[in-house]
């Protein structure tokens, strides 16, 4: 015999099972796993621009600096 596992989410401290959560309210749990999800990989994004951004500044310091010294 096979159990079918229940589902539960913990909402202000307090869990609820699927079964207890009408159709909107399992949406809405969806909608904010999806949201999670964008905001980590934006959040993802942003370290790496954030990251490319001061390779540039930094590369473009050395640049003067280097132009500076054959000066």
């Amino acid at each position: 015999m096979v159990e079918k596992q229940t589902k539960t989410i913990t909402i202000n401290d307090k869990e609820y099972t699927e079964d207890q959560l009408t159709d909107q309210q399992k949406v809405m749990i969806n909608h904010i796993g999806d949201l999670e999800r964008k905001i980590g990989s934006t959040q993802f994004n942003l370290d790496q621009l954030q990251v490319g951004k001061q390779a540039f500044v930094d590369m473009l310091g050395n640049s003067l600096e280097a132009e500076e010294e054959d000066t």
